[in-house]
């Protein structure tokens, strides 16, 4: 488990206490016991199991609720955004910002490996609409990689209600609504080849999404 090993060689020198969650979104390999067998002599892991397939939202949710630490990140399980970038985030969040999120789109943005050229597009097109209909003046809502204080966790992910790939905008947007303080910040990032994301079928399922969030809103779903 390269992504587990490395996680906890880096959080066990920061002289922190710190969990490691993993959930389990009803994998049919042996991801799951693979991950118990870490688990069995690593007691800061945590492991969350989904009884089926239910989505990257539903899951990130489900691990960021039940979350016991002050400060609560998450992260792909790829590490596409390398952990250590967490050293980054924390001075903000300390510092009176309630959200930090790791950005690959702005100038100081350190992309060893970019996305073929039309998922990066794609994904432009995608976060200018995202400025448009939702939440204005974040240029990348969609790296995987963010991280909130614990009273955020609570306020947010308990309405979070999007099971797919847009449910960090959904975040983003509860997270504006309710007047927290979110800090883009450039990160190290490099694509990984194991993406799941199909630029298709997921693409049009994020766009349906945007407007979903905003007419759960307007109904009133969030308060």
């Amino acid at each position: 488990m390269p992504t587990l090993n490395k996680i906890c060689a880096y959080l066990s020198n920061q002289g922190f206490p710190y969990e490691i969650i993993v959930v389990d979104d009803g994998s049919t390999d042996d991801t799951l016991q693979m991950v118990r067998n870490f688990a069995s002599s690593e007691e800061n892991v945590v492991i969350l199991v989904n009884g089926q397939n239910s989505g990257k939202g539903y899951s990130v949710k489900k691990g960021m609720l039940s979350a016991r630490g002050e400060y609560v990140f998450f992260t792909d399980a790829d590490l596409s955004t390398p952990i250590e970038e967490i050293e980054k985030c924390l001075p903000y969040l300390k510092n009176g910002y309630d959200v930090v999120i790791g950005s690959r789109s702005l100038p100081e943005s350190d992309i060893t490996i970019h996305q073929p050229w039309y998922r990066e597009k794609m994904g432009k097109i995608f976060n200018s609409m995202v400025n448009m209909v939702l939440v204005k003046g974040i240029i990348d809502t969609q790296c995987g990689f963010k991280g909130f204080k614990k009273e955020v966790v609570k306020t947010v992910f308990s309405r979070c209600g999007i099971d797919g790939f847009s449910f960090d905008v959904e975040a983003l947007y509860l997270s504006r609504k309710f007047n927290f303080k979110i800090k883009e910040i450039p990160i190290r990032w490099e694509n990984s080849a194991l993406s799941k994301v199909n630029p298709v079928r997921h693409s049009l399922q994020m766009f349906r999404d945007l407007f979903r969030i905003k007419i759960k809103d307007l109904k009133g779903c969030y308060r």
